[in-house]
């Protein structure tokens, strides 16, 4: 579905709430996380001042990429239960007000990124909002399976942004969890996939339980599952961490591999809860706090 559809008629005046869901502001709690773990665990230093500015810059950027994602995908939003009630597809906003909106905190976010902290950083905070609001929502989400595989960089930017503001340079420890969000990603999204696949069915997305079917999922699910255990511990065997990232990281992906093969394994019943999935999917959420909180712990206490 594209932008060019049919708008959905609002009823004006919108509130700033409304412009605020556009921020997708729960995704955005994530990312803001990860991005000051990156930013806390950088080796060096970093005014505070400059390093608040640094994370407000991925935090406007992050809901810039959003709101303009919504703005394309107002029509696909409502016909899915789980997006209707958003701004556009209720018609609360008007579908240029979001476009314009998205668009203003995406400059504003790598202009006050280059010239407060450096155009490195910048370029990269480009390329994110880029590669969210571009490649993912318009080209690879309405014509893949693997939308979310290829997609999965456009949430795994935010540690090495936040890193490369401190050094000013790219390194193999952030571009390592560059890589554990990105293969965290298809697990932790295709969870989800599973027991909203009628709604993504409907909106003629397709997402992977939709095109390959449940089994073929789960079996993928688990197989990045396996792949992120040695990954997410990669930081402990290089040297970049010590012991207390290492063995958070080995225990919290093993729990997440244990779940995972729950899902992997499974048959479902027409009727059945989905309860394993609905689990991993919460886990996930947790496994990426508590992984990286773990970062920033491990280098506080080797400080």
């Amino acid at each position: 579905m594209t932008a060019t559809a049919t708008p959905i008629p609002a009823q004006l005046p919108a509130e700033w709430r409304d412009f605020f869901a556009l921020t997708k502001p729960r995704v955005m709690t994530l990312v803001v996380f990860t991005g000051l773990c990156g930013l806390l665990a950088a080796p060096g230093a970093i005014h505070p001042v400059l390093g608040f500015t640094a994370i407000l810059c991925i935090a406007l950027g992050a809901g810039g990429a959003a709101a303009l994602n919504q703005w394309w995908e107002a029509d696909i939003d409502a016909k899915m239960k789980r997006t209707a009630a958003r701004p556009l597809p209720a018609g609360r906003l008007r579908r240029q007000d979001a476009r314009d909106f998205g668009l203003l905190l995406s400059g504003v976010s790598v202009g006050v990124m280059g010239l407060a902290i450096h155009w490195l950083a910048a370029i990269v905070l480009a390329l994110s909002i880029i590669y969210y609001a571009v490649i993912y929502t318009i080209w690879l989400k309405p014509r893949t399976p693997q939308n979310i595989v290829i997609g999965g960089g456009a949430g795994a930017f935010p540690p090495l942004i936040g890193w490369i503001a401190v050094t000013g340079e790219i390194t193999l420890m952030p571009v390592l969890l560059f890589a554990i969000i990105f293969m965290w990603t298809p697990p932790h999204f295709w969870a989800l996939a599973l027991f909203v696949k009628t709604d993504y069915a409907k909106a003629g997305i397709p997402m992977m339980p939709v095109v390959a079917g449940e089994r073929s999922t789960r079996r993928q699910i688990l197989a990045y599952a396996a792949l992120l255990l040695p990954l997410a511990a990669s930081p402990w065997f290089v040297g970049g961490t010590g012991a207390i990232y290492g063995v958070a990281a080995l225990v919290l992906s093993a729990v997440f591999l244990a779940l995972s093969i729950q899902v992997g394994l499974r048959q479902t019943r027409p009727d059945d809860t989905m309860r394993p999935e609905k689990r991993l999917f919460a886990f996930s959420i947790l496994y990426l706090f508590a992984l990286f909180a773990a970062l920033v712990v491990d280098r506080m206490v080797l400080a």
